[in-house]
């Protein structure tokens, strides 16, 4: 038992690596900014250490804290923004990744004030829902928990006004692709503004959306 929890650790760590690489190649998490963590076990979470380029980090540098944001161990100092992933987690016993960082377009709309809630693309629809726009909270306060508390219930993804995104799943694999997935709806709706005659989707057309995904999703299991 003890070596498969430490197998699954090893695991997580490299994950925790591979997708922070990935997110900072795509131009998610420039610099130092933006965060990633998994959960462990029941009692034990993993994530990024404060401070650090998801470019440069090494599986030895996560940390490991317990539900109520105590490091158990790591030699760096968890994120700043641990509040956010707490309060998620907390919430969404379904939830097993969380991913916060800070994508151009996206993070574009969240400083002018706008949600990802217009109905413009079927994919994003199924995807991801409504990504509502959380009100303004200052970085690494836990004000930034408590604005996103009444929103984490019934959604996938999150904007942050004048900070970035946060996304969360199943897997560190769908928290990352429900992030992709938040940039590629916001060029389109920023496009399809852009171009002046925005088409979205008639109520019922986004029901069946959403029967569509149920569907598929009853499928797949």
């Amino acid at each position: 038992m003890i070596d498969t929890v430490r197998q699954r650790e090893a695991e997580l760590r490299r994950d925790l690596v591979r997708f922070g690489r990935w997110l900072h190649r795509l131009g998610f998490m420039p610099g130092t900014s933006g965060n990633l963590s998994v959960r462990l076990t029941e009692d034990r979470l993993l994530a990024t250490p404060t401070g650090a380029s998801k470019y440069l980090l090494q599986p030895r540098d996560m940390v490991v804290i317990d539900p109520e944001g105590r490091q158990i161990s790591g030699a760096k100092k968890v994120t700043s923004e641990i509040g956010m992933h707490l309060a998620i987690y907390g919430q969404r016993p379904d939830v097993q990744a969380v991913i916060h960082s800070h994508p151009v377009v996206a993070t574009a709309f969240a400083c002018a004030g706008r949600a990802l809630d217009e109905p413009l693309c079927s994919e994003a629809v199924m995807a991801l829902g409504a990504v509502p726009l959380a009100s303004y909270a200052t970085t690494g306060t836990d004000e930034v928990a408590a604005s996103l508390t009444h929103l984490i219930p019934r959604h996938e993804a999150i904007l942050m006004a004048n900070h970035g995104a946060v996304t969360f799943g199943s897997s560190l694999l769908d928290a990352f692709l429900k992030m992709e997935t938040v940039e590629h709806y916001a060029k389109i709706c920023l496009v399809a503004h852009q171009l002046g005659t925005p088409r979205p989707l008639k109520e019922f057309e986004v029901e069946q959306l959403v029967l569509a995904k149920s569907k598929y999703q009853q499928n797949a299991m």
